[in-house]
């Protein structure tokens, strides 16, 4: 497997909260969340949850390779939450969270998991991209959205959106009916979309963070195809920098009702993916 990544965080003076890495048969994508004041809740901060959930993930998927994807996800989950239960409030619904993606070549088939709003792409020889996503999260945004878009910035009234946009979110994080992540409770990995699909029926595969992925879903700049193109032609960065474009009101996004501030943004393409597996 052969993977060009491409990972930037919101701002220069900020640390990048995302967490990508590989094993030669799998891959795993992670964006990390937490809401401010998070220090006095966790001493670790989101990028040292992230760094340390992908750790566990990579290392269970290459030593335990047959083991099914929600079951290592959930055991790396409670390793993590283990490591900082004594010394942070894990049931605070500000400490430190991530969405979760995995794409495991196994067997000659390429497993996968989606858990929160990253996305996947299965680049199919045959037919459209398969596109592996978790809408739920988005669909609580849109309970609250309205108001908050409407809302006039500095206002009264966008300051009591924006607060209970924030608190329908807490409120509806890994509860049924609304939205899960990883977290404290290693029982949110049995939420995660899963599958699995014969290798030899993929070009590639593409694995983003949803500071990435809203090229698609929020700007709507591109269509998945489209982005599939540009990752074989430009790369992952210029997906990237075509983002940061829109956010910043440029070219291609001065149409946009409200400019969205940056996030950390993460893409990693896959190619080649029999290239070095067992029997090929």
């Amino acid at each position: 497997m052969q993977v060009a990544v491409a990972s930037v965080a919101a701002r220069p003076d900020r640390v990048n909260e995302d967490f990508f890495g590989t094993v030669p048969t799998a891959a795993v994508l992670l964006d990390g969340a937490g809401m401010s004041g998070i220090e006095s809740i966790c001493s670790h901060g989101v990028a040292w949850y992230t760094g340390r959930l992908g750790g566990e993930l990579l290392g269970r998927l290459w030593l335990d390779p047959d083991q099914d994807l929600p079951t290592l996800l959930a055991q790396a989950i409670e390793r993590v939450a283990d490591a900082h239960r004594n010394t942070c409030d894990l049931a605070n619904p500000r400490s430190p969270s991530a969405t979760v993606a995995i794409l495991r070549l196994c067997g000659g088939r390429a497993d996968y998991l989606v858990l929160g709003d990253s996305v996947l792409i299965l680049d199919q020889v045959q037919g459209k991209p398969l596109i592996v996503d978790d809408r739920r999260e988005e669909m609580v945004r849109r309970r609250y959205r309205p108001a908050f878009d409407a809302a006039k910035e500095g206002s009264a009234e966008y300051d009591r959106a924006l607060s209970d946009y924030i608190a329908g979110l807490r409120a509806n994080r890994n509860q049924p009916g609304g939205f899960w992540l990883a977290k404290g409770d290693p029982r949110a990995a049995l939420e995660a979309i899963t599958g699995s699909c014969r290798i030899s029926d993929l070009a590639g595969a593409a694995l983003l963070s949803n500071g990435a992925s809203r090229i698609v879903d929020r700007f709507g700049l591109a269509d998945w195809p489209e982005v599939l193109t540009l990752l074989r032609a430009h790369g992952p960065a210029e997906i990237i920098r075509r983002v940061r474009e829109a956010e910043m009101g440029g070219p291609n996004g001065a149409s946009l009702p409200r400019a969205l501030d940056p996030d950390d943004a993460t893409i990693a393409h896959c190619m080649a993916l029999a290239d070095g597996l067992p029997g090929t």
